[in-house]
């Protein structure tokens, strides 16, 4: 078994098998639920380049700076 801390875990303090189990699993299901994200694809956003590149957006060929 690995006596590395698990993500999250308080320095210093002895953890038990069933807590190390918990923040094992929550680690895992937060890598799992970004990996999702960064996998999602946008609906109905812009087409082409993104417009946010230069800081400013563009529709129909006016750019509008914030």
């Amino acid at each position: 078994m690995d006596d590395a801390p698990p993500p999250n875990a308080a320095p210093g303090k002895a953890l038990t098998p069933a807590a190390r189990r918990a923040l094992e699993e929550a680690a895992a299901r937060h890598a799992a639920e970004a990996q999702a994200a960064a996998n999602a694809a946008e609906l109905g956003g812009p087409a082409g380049p993104e417009p946010t590149r230069f800081g400013d957006w563009e529709r129909k060929g006016i750019a509008v700076d914030f």
